[in-house]
């Protein structure tokens, strides 16, 4: 321009959400940690032994796989993102980590996992709940798994009776495991940021596992939890919940008045166990505590209402309250409900 000096403008910075040419999906909850004194703190925290196999869960582009290849064994990582598969592959190709490496594209909660000794993993926040509980039901037994998760959901794995956060998801987990808090995690640690913050988490399965029928014991905390902070009579009087249980209540009787009669008491008890349902599904064990207000349409029969409540005043349930609840206490008052033939799927 004439008279006037030509302004150049500035390369503008590659945004900070790029590593190695690669773009990370905020969406797809992409976000690596980027810290290296916070990856080796994970993994010092994780306890991991030289003849461990490690099961790693979204990978990204290997900044943790490293720290977990130079401690364990052998490393088997599963990625969804192709991107992210081949990066992997090209960080690790011609080193002495190569063949100690094993990498599986897929989707985590549709893949059948091997067997692994400990699980380390940044996993996509998006899929904590159906994750923990796939991992805490698979079929071999495992030592540990150390993840992260995003804060709140954290807070609430290791929540305990009367704290704010105690919940469902609370009292799920920690049947099947125990659950420590080990690091508060900041967002900048990662690349991009997300929103909020994070925590590590160790969980341990319990060994043995509960001898409790998944669904039943599922189905009967939902009830519990419709509001936690009301009385359990007040829940077990609605009227929704009053005619479920009695639908499944004249389920189980019809079943067993079908029965010849020769059969016996074992008959009645294997009925009794299938009427519960013995299937796993792992989704339905996603904490939402207060999804479920229940509509106060049709209502059930005084009589059968007043079998429900029986049971809560016979155990002293009737005033309490599920946020205040231990595990003992809901095994013992799901324990009654079932010894009155009264069952929760």
């Amino acid at each position: 321009m004439a008279g006037g000096k030509i302004r150049k403008e500035k390369p503008k910075a590659p945004p900070n959400n790029y590593q190695g040419g690669i773009s990370f999906h905020k969406s797809k909850g992409q976000h690596i940690l980027k810290n290296p004194l916070l990856v080796d703190s994970i993994v010092q925290k994780a306890g991991i032994k030289s003849t461990d196999v490690i099961l790693e869960i979204g990978p990204g582009t290997g900044n943790l796989t490293k720290k977990l290849l130079e401690a364990g064994k052998e490393v088997i990582a599963v990625e969804l993102d192709s991107r992210m598969v081949l990066e992997l592959q090209r960080r690790f190709q011609g080193t002495p980590y190569s063949n100690r490496l094993k990498v599986i594209q897929g989707d985590v909660l549709k893949t059948e996992l091997p067997r692994f000794d400990i699980c380390v993993a940044n996993i996509p926040y998006q899929i904590s709940s159906p994750l923990t509980f796939k991992l805490l039901f698979h079929p071999t037994s495992f030592r540990c798994a150390v993840i992260m998760y995003q804060r709140e959901f954290a807070m609430r794995l290791v929540a305990q009776p009367g704290d704010n956060l105690y919940c469902r998801l609370s009292v799920n987990t920690q049947l099947y495991a125990r659950v420590s808090h080990l690091l508060k995690v900041g967002k900048n640690n990662f690349r991009p940021p997300p929103k909020v913050d994070s925590s590590v988490v160790r969980i341990e399965p319990r060994k043995p596992q509960p001898q409790v029928n998944k669904k039943e014991w599922d189905g009967f905390l939902r009830v519990c939890f419709i509001r936690k902070n009301k009385t359990l009579g007040a829940i077990f009087r609605q009227k929704s919940v009053v005619s479920m249980l009695e639908k499944n209540f004249k389920t189980l009787q019809a079943v067993l008045a079908s029965l010849n009669g020769s059969t016996g008491e074992a008959a009645v008890m294997d009925v009794g166990d299938q009427s519960m349902g013995l299937e796993d599904d792992d989704n339905e064990m996603e904490d939402d505590d207060e999804d479920m207000e229940m509509e106060e349409g049709q209502g059930g029969g005084g009589e059968f209402k007043e079998k429900v409540m029986n049971v809560l005043k016979e155990g002293g349930f009737e005033e309490k309250r599920s946020s205040k609840l231990s595990q003992q206490e809901f095994l013992y008052l799901l324990s009654l409900f079932n010894k009155s033939g009264i069952h929760f799927s």
